[in-house]
């Protein structure tokens, strides 16, 4: 007896492996689909972890040349003093000088273009090379490569501008002839060109153009290459220290070279991590399906083991082994996979990615992706491997393994339980944001619950039906509802794929809308930045006089950096994620006396026009709650070197969306109106007229600037064209896990349905009628998957659009009939072509059998 063969435990689990090996040998193509769906949602985590890795490689690696320099000295408004560079230049240190600002470029013809002017010394760059096309020769010329008088442009702005080497540029009051194209500018990440092309000048020149007036936007920025050996943040510690320093500078070492990049590849690997993570749990109710249909393809098998003595224990070891090593298999495929899609990912990311990533062999990803398949596959099997095990050989004779009454023993639903919380565990551990990794993963428990209450309700719905007359109406819906009928699991399985395409085209249309429709009704036509206060009124006067002009709106306008609040230093405050933005940098503050038109406060009161009081100041509501700022709080800011502390009068709610003229930080007038600051002023023209605008101001006024909002609008449509891009392939991820979980349901529910259709053949049923009856299964379950779909993808989107990124909702009811209509098209398709195999069968063999 096997019994008596597997006394002890140690003997237990030689037999099971060596029955797990022996089945194993005759093939395993009932489990191909635990292979495919663990692979798939493996391979995704893999890759977007080691690519991850290795942009965070490469940003380490090129971190002094991203940066310009070891260590970076930025300020606002105040150049370097003396003994600042005697101090730096004593300790070993070289020193590159950068001067940044925005300018209108005007080419010969007139045509004009606002650009990201950067005036270099000739120490630049302190690392990587400056690549230019023509190459310039170095005979004579500064180390940076820029001739005195010269200028490079990048090649969009060269071919706007209709230029080629040699034509004069005005920028400013100054004119340059046009020396190369700027082919690599080694240190872009650090000063990137935000709303314009990059031109550059050597710093020499910047007084010529007559930019820099009192109060303009200007950004001194100094490289440091430290000597070999020097400790980086130890020079920025002892920096700090300096008199000189205490003026609202901005220190940051070479690992400190590009936040925003950082930021970004972290929020984005968060989001496609979790993108995998609902593959897997898509691909986990695929396991649980391919071992529900490899265990009752063996039921016979098992009532044998039974009827022979084999104790429960032995029963479940050997299916476990099983399905632990076709697990190992396709974690093994999906790491291999990954790997390759990191290349491909890479070299089809190349323009888009800041530095080339490193690619190598990174350890760590590929293990917690390895973890995530394991921990998924444990917690999808254990409930069919534990019905299995203790389900009586008489029973598996009767009923197979589909008895409803038969569930695990206690140990092994608390075995599973734990799988299933190590498994949230590692996702909320792992996540750079926690609390929303919580959330999915209450909203994934939510939306499988809900996908299975769905089920519930459609198959006493279907029970419930009167009797129909339509024969092949009637056998349809009672498939829905029949002993070990498929519904749950194919509502499941196709449903979270589709809401998880439901909500990522829902967020993007609305993100889409707003942009492309709602903004530019209510945007400006431009922004005009660096109004001298002489200029002021002659600026209002020019521009109101143009033809098609509107409307404009100027105000006075100083940049502040955020220091203190409520006499806490930034960078020992804890703020909320989403808040966060507004501490790094520089902010745009004005002051008034007035409350602007249109202004809504939502806490507090505006100060009376008179005011001559010490410094008070209307803050956004929106910040002020994610730092906790209260009514009567404090903002220390610094402004041109001096740290002055604002009272805050009253909260408000900034229109954001709007694009007018809106600031964090509108001050009392008094102690602010005596610094030195510019003017910054929109102008409303008609349509068409948008050039001949642009060309009068800037002729008039040469020092000041005008961006274009249409311009900018349309660079941002693009970039939400490609995040939508990138956002519906991961979305068509998780879709495809649902769909191998879905072919996997059909195919295991093919023996039953090649046997009805054989029965029902034989007593007279047409093929037609056979067809028919599965098409109105497979439709009504299309039909219920895409309208669930639909309500769980349309509260996710919301809550993302709400309370994630701070946008408008808008319902969009052609989206979501679109998924209703491709989850109905889905489950037709894989029901006919069930419908057509089973179909075929000849009636003799299988009755012969029976």
């Amino acid at each position: 007896m096997i019994e008596g063969a597997a006394l002890g435990a140690r003997g237990t689990l030689g037999l099971a492996w060596r029955l797990a090996r022996r089945e194993l040998r005759g093939g395993f193509a009932g489990l191909r689909i635990v292979i495919a769906c663990l692979a798939l949602g493996v391979a995704a985590i893999a890759a977007v972890g080691t690519l991850r890795a290795a942009t965070e490689a490469g940003l380490a690696e090129d971190a002094s040349r991203l940066l310009g320099g070891d260590l970076e000295i930025r300020s606002t408004y105040q150049p370097l003093p003396p003994e600042g560079r005697a101090w730096i230049a004593a300790r070993g240190g070289r020193l590159s000088e950068v001067v940044q600002m925005r300018a209108m470029a005007i080419g010969p013809s007139g045509e004009r273009s606002l650009v990201e002017l950067k005036a270099v010394d000739g120490a630049y760059p302190l690392y990587g090379a400056l690549v230019l096309d023509p190459p310039v020769p170095q005979g004579g010329l500064m180390p940076g490569g820029l001739m005195p008088g010269g200028l490079m442009m990048d090649r969009s702005i060269v071919e706007r501008l209709g230029l080629k080497p040699g034509d004069e540029v005005r920028i400013g009051e100054a004119r340059f002839p046009l020396r190369a194209v700027i082919v690599t500018e080694p240190d872009k990440v650090a000063t990137p060109a935000i709303f314009g092309p990059r031109a550059m000048i050597p710093l020499a020149d910047v007084e010529r153009t007559a930019l820099i007036q009192p109060g303009s936007m200007v950004a001194y920025e100094y490289r440091v290459a430290l000597p070999a050996g020097a400790d980086a943040r130890g020079f920025a510690a002892a920096l700090r220290t300096q008199p000189f320093a205490d003026g609202g500078w901005r220190i940051r070492v070479a690992d400190q070279a590009a936040p925003s990049v950082t930021r970004f590849v972290d929020q984005a690997a968060s989001f496609l991590v979790l993108a995998g993570l609902t593959a897997l749990l898509v691909g986990g109710i695929g396991v649980a399906t391919g071992v529900r249909a490899w265990l009752e393809a063996r039921a016979r098998t098992i009532a044998t083991l039974r009827c022979l003595g084999a104790p429960a224990n032995l029963i479940f070891a050997t299916y476990f082994a099983q399905v632990m090593v076709l697990a190992a298999i396709g974690i093994g495929i999906g790491l291999v996979a990954g790997y390759a899609l990191t290349w491909a990912a890479a070299s089809a990311l190349a323009g888009a990615l800041p530095v080339p990533p490193r690619l190598g062999l990174y350890p760590w990803p590929l293990a917690l992706a390895a973890i995530y398949g394991l921990l998924t596959a444990l917690a999808f099997s254990l409930w069919p491997l534990g019905r299995a095990r203790d389900i009586p050989g008489a029973a598996l004779f009767r009923t197979g393994l589909a008895a409803p009454t038969v569930r695990p023993r206690l140990s092994l639903v608390a075995a599973n339980a734990a799988a299933a919380l190590a498994l949230v565990g590692l996702v909320v551990a792992t996540a750079d944001r926690p609390m929303f990794a919580a959330w999915f993963c209450l909203g994934a428990l939510a939306t499988l619950g809900m996908f299975r209450l769905g089920a519930s309700l459609l198959m006493a719905a279907a029970r419930a039906m009167p009797r129909l007359r339509m024969p092949s109406v009637r056998l349809g819906l009672a498939n829905l509802h029949r002993p070990g009928a498929p519904t749950p699991i194919m509502l499941v399985a196709l449903g979270i794929g589709l809401t998880t395409l439901a909500a990522v085209a829902m967020i993007e249309g609305n993100l889409r809308r707003q942009i492309a429709e709602s903004l530019p009704e209510a945007a400006p036509s431009f922004y005009f930045i660096d109004i001298q206060a002489d200029q002021a009124e002659a600026f209002d006067a020019t521009a109101r006089a143009l033809p098609g002009v509107t409307e404009v709106e100027r105000v006075p306008s100083l940049r502040a950096r955020i220091v203190a609040v409520d006499g806490v230093p930034v960078e020992q405050m804890v703020v909320s994620p989403e808040t966060a933005w507004a501490l790094r940098g520089d902010r745009g503050l004005t002051y008034t006396a007035k409350m602007p038109e249109g202004t809504r406060l939502v806490a507090g009161a505006w100060w009376p026009e008179e005011y001559a009081g010490p410094p008070l100041v209307s803050f956004d509501a929106g910040l002020a709650a994610g730092w906790g700022l209260q009514l009567g709080g404090t903002i220390t800011v610094n402004v041109l070197g001096r740290d002055i502390e604002l009272k805050v009068a009253s909260l408000r709610d900034v229109a954001w969306r709007s694009l007018g003229i809106n600031f964090t930080l509108v001050a009392s007038p008094g102690l602010l109106s005596s610094a030195p600051h510019t003017n910054i002023a929109t102008v409303r023209n008609a349509p068409g007229q948008d050039t001949a605008v642009l060309r009068a101001l800037t002729d008039a006024f040469p020092n000041i600037s005008g961006i274009r909002v249409r311009d900018a609008l349309e660079a941002v449509a693009s970039l939400l064209g490609r995040l939508g891009t990138a956002l519906s392939s991961t979305a068509a991820v998780t879709l495809l896990a649902g769909m191998l979980v879905l072919a996997g349901a059909v195919a295991a529910g093919q023996a039953r349905r090649v046997r009805d259709a054989v029965v029902l053949k034989t007593v007279g049923a047409l093929r037609s009628q056979i067809r028919a009856a599965y098409l109105v299964e497979f439709g009504v379950l299309g039909l219920a998957s895409g309208l669930l779909a639909a309500v769980a993808g349309t509260i996710a989107a919301w809550g993302v659009v709400r309370f994630v990124m701070h946008a408008d909702w808008v319902f969009l009811p052609g989206t979501l009939a679109s998924v209703v209509g491709l989850c109905l098209l889905l489950t037709l398709g894989f029901g006919y072509v069930g419908t057509s195999l089973a179909l075929r069968a000849r009636p003799a063999p299988l009755l012969r059998n029976e």
